[in-house]
C-alpha cells in the first residue's frame, strides 16, 4: 500500500505552493476583515418605504402593524423560521442596546428590485435578497398588504 500511495502524492513544491496560496488567501481575507472596509454592493434607491412594528400575541402569532396609521396589515401564524429570525436578530441588539420597541423598523422597496429591512434605532440592516427569493418574498407582502379588516 505504500508503493501505491506514494505514486499519487503530489510534489513537495505543489505542496508548498498549495499551502502558500492558501495562507496568502486567509491573510488578505483577514486584512480587509480587520481594515473596517465594508464590501457589499452600493444601494440603490429608495423607491418605496414602509414603517412597521411587529407585536408578539400570546397564541404564539406575531401581527405585523402599519405604524403611521397603527392599523394591522398583517398576521403571521405558524413557524415562520426566516421571519422569526430576522427578527429575533434585530430585537436582540435593541435589547443590548437598552432600547424598547417603540421605533418602528424600516421596510424599503430599492429600485432595483431589492428589499432592506432596517433598524433606524440601532442602525442595524438585514439585506434580505441576501437569503433568496422566498425568504424575501416573507416580507414584501408587507410593502403592498393593506389594513386587515376586522
Amino acid at each position: 500500500m505504500g508503493a501505491v500511495a506514494a505514486d499519487h502524492m503530489l510534489p513537495r513544491g505543489a505542496q508548498l505552493a498549495i499551502g502558500g496560496v492558501l495562507l496568502a488567501s486567509v491573510v488578505a481575507v483577514a486584512a480587509v476583515r480587520f481594515s473596517g472596509v465594508t464590501i457589499r454592493e452600493p444601494d440603490e434607491a429608495a423607491v418605496a418605504m414602509r414603517e412597521l412594528r411587529f407585536e408578539d400575541r400570546a397564541d404564539g402569532s406575531v401581527i405585523v402593524i402599519d405604524a403611521p396609521s397603527q392599523t394591522v396589515i398583517h398576521t403571521m401564524v405558524g413557524e415562520n423560521g426566516f421571519f422569526r429570525g430576522a427578527l429575533r436578530g434585530l430585537a436582540r441588539e435593541r435589547k443590548r442596546n437598552g432600547l424598547g420597541s417603540e421605533q418602528p423598523f424600516q421596510l424599503i422597496g430599492r429600485a432595483d428590485g431589492r428589499l432592506t429591512l432596517v433598524d433606524p434605532a440601532t442602525g442595524q440592516r438585514i439585506d434580505l435578497e441576501s437569503f433568496g427569493p422566498t425568504n424575501a418574498a416573507v416580507f414584501a407582502r408587507f410593502m403592498t398588504d393593506a389594513p386587515a379588516t376586522r
